[in-house]
């Protein structure tokens, strides 16, 4: 793609500075890329950020799901929510020339356009998944977005009507050393898939669906599905394996959800999980994100609800597994939130381990939105990047992510290439994805593995 020089522009670096930056343009005067100017904090390396927008699918307004693929390389969807009929297509970072490839458009490789009169295939909601052995991501697609004649959409109200229900999850399975589609299949009749989980030593996909929150299994060999049972209201956003091949996430009570393939059931821990006790009961308290540790005796998890709780959970260990509250993840100037908080402001999401061992994750940090009232162009929301050392659980700012206006909070996933960088995706003001490129000494070759076999 042919592109413009860059040129200066003036805005915030990371210690809130107004500093120089490089902004890179294409022939049609579109905003593709931007380096970001980092002033390392005390003690902190400096590391060099950059974004990159869906400049080439102007329908894109979110970016659900970042992952790297077995090839050690970076895939991204650019996602449409708010476009009627709109349709997801799969992105990927290249490294030769930095910049993004277009891989696919879903509507297209499952035969369900956008113009049909349904609910379209228009995102793929953490529903990347590597597979090692033969070089294959799967993905799983998801419905928000309302059909092309009609100006919202409602799973509830369409679910009877043929011509307007959503067809339900497309499973892709693309192999990434042909670049090409394998084959696809429906999934989750009627429902889309909110997150997705690969059991690669089984054979086994397992998702979340959406609209109805239960648990999917999906045998990759005999292309066949099973409902294992409801799990409540309030969709986790994400599943996680632990090495007796049970299946975890969490429920709308806050409570942990574990399904055991050798008892076949589901089962609900007896405890609820970390959350502020000054306003809340732990409903609501589900998982967003969760990383494993590159041992594999545990995994970190955010929450997706007002002030979100950073946890570390052992489910290798015991009946139940212990679970450490790490506190509140963003900003905690006013701990009882008397101030009313946009949940899709305070947020914490984009948790990662990269080859230098640490837990990366970005969380929102804002000024003059709700807390007191400030200009727009004086507002301040932005995703911190910050590192966790899982030795002392002592946490540093090392970067900040600023989009095309300058905005960030709200990161959906995290990962980390072959070469060592980070990225992460990004779905406010103008949809893309963001490389953190690590200090050389906190880089090595294939810091990707172990592989994350979530979305």
């Amino acid at each position: 793609m042919a592109r413009q020089l860059g040129r200066r522009e003036f805005f915030q670096d990371s210690a809130g500075l107004l500093a120089a930056g490089t902004a890179i343009y294409n022939p049609a005067g579109n905003l593709i890329a931007r380096e970001i100017p980092q002033t390392p904090g005390k003690d902190s390396e400096a590391y060099k950020v950059k974004w990159y927008g869906f400049s080439e699918y102007p329908d894109a307004d979110s970016c659900w799901s970042l992952s790297v693929g077995p090839d050690g390389r970076i895939y991204a969807a650019a996602d449409v929510e708010r476009v009627p009929g709109g349709g997801a297509k799969v992105v990927r970072y290249n490294e030769d020339k930095d910049g993004l490839d277009y891989l696919l458009s879903v509507d297209q490789v499952v035969d369900d356009p956008g113009d049909s009169g349904r609910a379209p295939q228009c995102k793929i909601h953490y529903g990347f998944v590597p597979s090692m052995h033969d070089g294959i991501l799967y993905m799983a697609t998801h419905d928000s977005a309302p059909p092309a004649d009609q100006p919202a959409y409602s799973p509830w109200l369409s679910w009877h009507d043929e011509k307007r229900c959503f067809r339900g999850s497309a499973l892709i399975a693309f192999d990434t050393k042909t670049d090409e589609v394998k084959w696809w299949d429906t999934m989750i009749p009627k429902e889309g898939s909110r997150c997705l989980l690969h059991d690669e030593d089984r054979g086994l996909l397992y998702s979340v669906s959406y609209p109805r929150d239960h648990l999917i299994s999906y045998d990759l060999k005999k292309r066949e599905r099973r409902d294992i049972g409801r799990i409540g209201s309030v969709n986790a956003q994400a599943l996680f394996l632990d090495r007796r091949h049970r299946v975890w996430t969490s429920s709308d009570y806050g409570h942990l959800v574990r399904y055991d393939p050798e008892k076949d059931r589901l089962e609900l821990s007896p405890s609820i999980l970390p959350h502020n006790p000054v306003f809340q009961t732990g409903w609501h308290s589900v998982f967003y994100d969760v990383a494993g540790s590159p041992d594999g005796n545990c995994v970190y998890a955010s929450t997706w609800v007002a002030q979100p709780r950073l946890m570390r959970i052992w489910p290798n260990e015991g009946e139940w597994p212990k679970v450490e509250d790490l506190g509140s993840a963003t900003q905690v100037a006013d701990p009882t939130y008397s101030t009313p908080t946009d949940m899709e402001l305070d947020h914490c999401g984009g948790l990662v381990f990269a080859g230098d061992g640490q837990l990366y994750f970005v969380a929102a940090r804002w000024r003059g939105f709700l807390d007191h009232p400030l200009p727009l162009e004086q507002q301040e929301r932005t995703g911190v990047v910050w590192r966790m050392n899982p030795e002392t659980l002592q946490r540093q700012e090392v970067a900040r992510l600023v989009d095309s206006k300058g905005w960030s909070p709200y990161v959906s996933r995290g990962a980390v290439d072959h070469r060592g960088d980070l990225f992460f995706g990004f779905g406010g003001s103008q949809p893309g994805i963001f490389k953190v490129e690590m200090p050389e000494e906190r880089k090595k070759e294939n810091a990707h593995l172990p592989l994350r076999m979530w979305g």
